[in-house]
């Protein structure tokens, strides 16, 4: 197995691991919740995912961790996590992002080459792929307003509906490329997500 692939299924082992945790823990509170360490186990599934994405050359993947990159950090300030993290740290994780973009942009020829004129990714499939991560990504931007109105970090169904069409793209475009991290990762969390919004329901009809 390439190095990769190792990299790429112990991300998604943070994330199978962010979903099972909430949804054990939601599963025992009656109610859907957002737990602290979901937004703990997301920051490095997505510092992992990227770095995946990168020696894949796969621009979806990329795009998808950095829509939701400093949703993640936002949560953990909401949670009061943030506020405690060493000082060191709390820069290397707000800053990465913007390296990475600055490096990108000095080499741009390189960049567009390898993720823009990628013969494993024809631009049908990248236009595809980037779309799923895309509305996969957009459940926490929705996450974030709706919690950020609220003064407090939830997960509201529409973060689960969002989960559940995003999820089945990005597994409908794992198939077409071959790439099993994304397969298996993505398949892990489509019985949460339905979980989620059947708890969310049981607990609005009591209501």
């Amino acid at each position: 197995m390439h190095y990769e692939f190792l990299i790429g299924f112990l991300a998604q082992g943070f994330f199978s691991a962010r979903i099972l945790v909430q949804w054990i823990m939601s599963e025992r509170a009656r109610k859907v919740l957002s737990p602290s360490v979901f937004w703990i186990l997301s920051i490095i599934g997505s510092y992992l995912l990227c770095l995946y994405g990168v020696l894949r050359q796969d621009f979806a993947i990329v795009l998808g961790q950095f829509i939701s990159y400093y949703v993640y950090l936002w949560n953990l300030k909401a949670k009061g996590i943030w506020g405690r993290m060493n000082l060191l740290l709390k820069i290397l994780l707000a800053a990465t992002p913007l390296a990475a973009l600055a490096l990108a942009a000095s080499h741009a020829d390189i960049f567009i080459r390898n993720f823009f004129h990628n013969a494993d990714v024809p631009m049908w499939l990248l236009i595809f792929g980037s779309t799923g991560q895309i509305i996969f990504t957009l459940r926490f931007i929705y996450q974030y307003w709706y919690s950020s109105r609220r003064g407090e970090s939830e997960l509201p169904p529409i973060f689960w509906i969002l989960s559940l069409i995003g999820s089945l793209s990005i597994v409908t475009y794992g198939i077409i490329r071959h790439d099993p991290v994304l397969i298996i990762g993505q398949s892990f969390g489509l019985v949460a997500y339905i979980r989620n919004l059947m708890i969310g329901a049981r607990k609005k009809s009591v209501a």
